[in-house]
């Protein structure tokens, strides 16, 4: 088990005089000053109930035999084999050397590679790339450097046109195109430049998400980067692995808020960090539960809880091992963790997560988080002035997060020539270059990259563009995503005029990797008939927010060709969103 204790540089918490933080502060879990009793009327929850359901055995969590009943087939292939002794007993060294028509003729190495690898961060493309894998890391905050992208570059160019790389909608890079056979190699290759793709699939905790520009922003409330690093080193245990929190009931978001306007999405996580003071203290009151899924989505409900600034570690341990211990593991569309808050009630569980703190005991929230709640939400794209006199940072519009090896490479160069060496991803999939001397942004401004390819000022449509991977390489996806968002716009920008972003969100299928709930206009891929013909369509989705009044967006209309769409869009831009239509010009006779 990772140590709860590590060594945090306290980060400048500007505007709050009472905030007492050493530079050096020992993370560790000290006992509240002030617990209220729970709040009447929470449901009696049979005791037997709460009854942990896995059991610790060979260093390993399992599922205790008399909870087996009825288990969804995910959790048949974690019982039948842990799937973490392929990176710490090195199992994926000898799996890699085994040709894929010998590992498809058996059960178990079949699963190995379809499943149990995901919990490296490989995720075969059994369906449209046979034998290739995409691999996802670990990158808290979205903070990366020039040495790891110029890495991640030549692993993908190796592969060709199979070879590229995805920003995603959590901060975090994607790559395609990897054989199984180089795997044991790019892990340590990943080792060598302190990156990780550990823990980053199926049941385990995703990236943590944090402020883009987090350390520069002259307007944040707390620096988020010590934090998601913390989380992330603590969940992974330093990349070594910690299967304390890899036989989960499912995958498990998180997020830091340290901003006004609310980057991080906290309304869609699992567990959101929300900035507070208390009593003189500084920390984060929580929210829980947040999460998108085929079935349902639901947004994050408050924990009526406050941790101190350097107690989040020992609150996020309690709430995982919560979910570990007692959800649900049946049909995986009611496994996420607001099913098991839905079950025991808020106040049950969060007497549970107190049960699991070291000290039995867990403040009642703060009256008030930091957050301002009638602030208009600023644009990353583009030229900002940093909190660092003298510097600036550019935002730089990636269209739909798609990025290839040599586009890669020179991001990496402009990041040393210009900034520090350092890159920042978001979940808008764009990519920031920090700490440039304003002094030399006209000369950034100019390379040939920002012209002709990742503009700091594209058209208005595409700021706010989003899609998932598509059908293009992922096997769940029911349409194509990022070509098609790419061409739709382009036409709408010919048809329409609009005075202000309108954020337009695609996702291929409706596990809504694209989170199209959270959009002005959300596309989920789908089916439909059309003069007879099956073809590919859309769910519309309208009215999500983000910012200080973020909800999620609801269904408009169902099952739209995808050829049909640009006139509903266009639609709804003129009459919900201001927009004016553009004369067309005729052929002339």
């Amino acid at each position: 088990m990772a140590s709860l204790s590590a060594k945090f540089v306290a980060p400048s918490l500007p505007n709050h005089r009472n905030v007492k933080l050493t530079k050096s502060t020992r993370l560790h879990a000290t006992p509240p000053q002030t617990v209220a009793p729970p709040a009447s009327g929470s449901a009696e929850i049979d005791s037997a109930r709460l009854e942990p359901r896995v059991e610790e055995k060979d260093g390993y969590f399992i599922l205790k035999e008399k909870f087996r009943q009825g288990i969804n087939p995910a959790e048949k292939v974690k019982i039948e084999k842990e799937p973490m002794k392929l990176f710490m007993e090195n199992e994926v060294e000898e799996l890699s050397k085994i040709p894929f028509e010998e590992i498809d003729q058996s059960k178990l190495s079949k699963d190995d590679v379809d499943s149990r690898l995901k919990w490296l961060g490989l995720f075969h493309r059994r369906k449209h790339q046979y034998g290739r894998f995409m691999m996802r890391l670990k990158l808290p905050n979205g903070v990366t450097s020039s040495a790891q992208t110029r890495y991640l570059a030549s692993v993908i160019r190796k592969y060709g046109k199979e070879g590229c790389a995805d920003v995603t909608t959590r901060q975090n890079w994607q790559i395609r195109g990897v054989v199984l056979p180089d795997v044991p190699e790019i892990l340590k290759g990943l080792d060598e430049v302190g990156l990780t793709s550990l823990q980053s699939g199926m049941d385990n905790v995703r990236n943590p998400v944090g402020n883009p520009i987090a350390g520069i922003d002259p307007d944040e409330i707390v620096d988020t980067r010590p934090y998601c690093n913390l989380l992330s080193h603590f969940i992974t245990a330093n990349s070594q692995g910690n299967p304390a929190f890899t036989n989960l009931p499912r995958k498990w978001n998180v997020c830091v808020v340290g901003t006004h306007d609310l980057y991080e999405h906290p309304h869609i996580n699992d567990l959101a960090y929300m900035p507070a003071m208390k009593d003189g203290r500084f920390g984060f009151n929580l929210l829980v539960g947040g999460f998108f899924s085929p079935k349902r989505c639901a947004e994050a409900i408050p924990l009526d809880a406050w941790v101190p600034g350097d107690d989040i570690l020992p609150v996020c341990k309690a709430v995982l091992e919560t979910f570990r211990d007692l959800g649900t593991r049946g049909n995986r569309q009611k496994t996420r963790m607001m099913w098991l808050i839905d079950e025991l009630g808020i106040e049950g569980f969060r007497a549970e997560v107190v049960k699991r703190m070291p000290w039995q005991a867990l403040e009642r929230a703060a009256p008030e988080d930091l957050i301002k709640k009638d602030w208009e939400r600023r644009e990353c794209l583009g030229v900002h002035p940093q909190k660092q006199e003298g510097y600036s940072f550019v935002g730089l519009h990636i269209p739909v997060g798609r990025i290839q090896a040599d586009e890669m490479d020179e991001l990496a160069r402009l990041a040393d020539q210009y900034g520090s060496g350092e890159l920042r991803l978001t979940v808008e999939q764009n990519i920031i270059i920090p700490n440039v001397q304003t002094a030399n942004v006209d000369a950034l401004l100019k390379e040939p990259l920002l012209n002709d390819r990742f503009s700091p000022n594209p058209p208005i449509l595409m700021k706010g563009l989003v899609a998932c991977t598509g059908n293009q390489f992922c096997g769940q996806a029911i349409i194509e995503t990022k070509a098609r968002a790419l061409k739709i716009t382009e036409e709408l920008h010919q048809r329409v005029a609009v005075n202000r972003p309108v954020r337009m969100h695609w996702t291929g299928c409706p596990n809504t990797c694209g989170q199209v709930q959270v959009a002005d206009i959300g596309f989920m891929g789908c089916l439909t008939r059309k003069e007879g013909k099956t073809v590919e369509a859309a769910d519309v989705y309208l009215g999500g927010r983000i910012g200080s009044d973020s909800h999620l967006g609801d269904v408009y209309k169902k099952a739209v060709p995808c050829e049909d769409l640009v006139p509903l869009i266009v639609e709804l831009l003129v009459e919900r969103f201001g927009a004016v239509r553009r004369e067309r010009e005729e052929d002339e006779d």
